[in-house]
């Protein structure tokens, strides 16, 4: 029963922060601080038909580097089971396609996201919300130019973000 209790302080001093050992207790390692990075979406989202062809470019406005990013589009309606997405591209559900951004380097612009998806059904209007999955590690403390919205229509002309 000594036992058990003594394992019950340790896992409780962990959790804590402090690692106990009988007769000593130290506080555990305090973790680097985290990269920050300012990532955001640019591009246009075009509909024609069943169709949505989304083109974004990603840029990350520093103050550290990007290894790599993923950037999450998501619709308002479902898209169609079969898709031809580009490789750094895979579907997440029935409405999201989840991309690789690739490597941003401070104050750089990667390369463009070409995403043409095709809707389960005819539509008059969409809404594509787009936003940051995973910033490579890095935190992104300003989501006014990452997590964005974007009302597209069946006209044929490229809406803008």
């Amino acid at each position: 029963m000594r036992v058990r209790a003594w394992v019950a302080g340790v896992v409780a001093g962990v959790c804590a922060g402090f690692v106990l050992v009988p007769g000593v207790a130290s506080a555990a390692p305090v973790p680097e601080a985290e990269a920050e990075a300012d990532l955001a979406f640019h591009g246009t989202a075009l509909m024609a038909g069943d169709t949505v062809d989304v083109r974004l470019t990603p840029r990350n406005n520093g103050p550290a580097a990007v290894p790599d990013a993923t950037v999450r589009l998501r619709w308002s309606v479902p898209l169609a089971v079969a898709q031809q997405l580009p490789a750094r591209c895979v579907r997440e559900d029935e409405r999201t396609v989840v991309c690789s951004t690739g490597a941003l380097a401070v104050n750089g612009v990667g390369e463009q996201v070409e995403v043409p998806v095709r809707l389960e059904e005819k539509a008059s209007e969409v809404t594509l919300e787009i936003g940051t999955v995973w910033g490579g590690g890095a935190v992104d403390r300003d989501h006014t130019n990452d997590e964005l919205k974007v009302l597209v229509l069946d006209t044929g002309d490229a809406y803008a973000f």
